[in-house]
């Protein structure tokens, strides 16, 4: 029997408010993302309660694998758009993946 072997690789998670959804979506293909995950989140932090059933009040969660120079691309463009004017935290995790070409 044999083992697939483990890659290493990046987790970019991206917590922010569903209402900029469709423009992530337009910078991450101009970044060069080719894949992530979007998924509805609700929550509580230092802006509130985000408890969702509407888009004004609701939170989106974004996974995107990646190596560590697109992770950092993304978060740093990001910042500049976005920080200012919108609910969004970000975070890095290191991970692995067995099928590295899909990333």
């Amino acid at each position: 029997m044999t083992t697939e072997k483990l890659h290493d690789i990046k987790v970019l998670t991206i917590i922010t408010e569903a209402t900029i959804e469709s423009s992530l979506l337009d910078d991450f293909e101009s970044l060069g993302v080719s894949g992530f995950t979007i998924v509805d989140a609700r929550g509580k932090g230092r802006r509130g309660s985000r408890m969702g059933g509407w888009e004004t009040n609701s939170n989106i969660r974004i996974e995107i694998i990646c190596n560590t120079e697109l992770a950092n691309s993304v978060s740093t463009f990001l910042k500049d758009k976005y920080y200012e004017n919108y609910a969004i935290v970000m975070y890095l995790s290191d991970s692995q993946v067995f099928r590295l070409d899909r990333f």
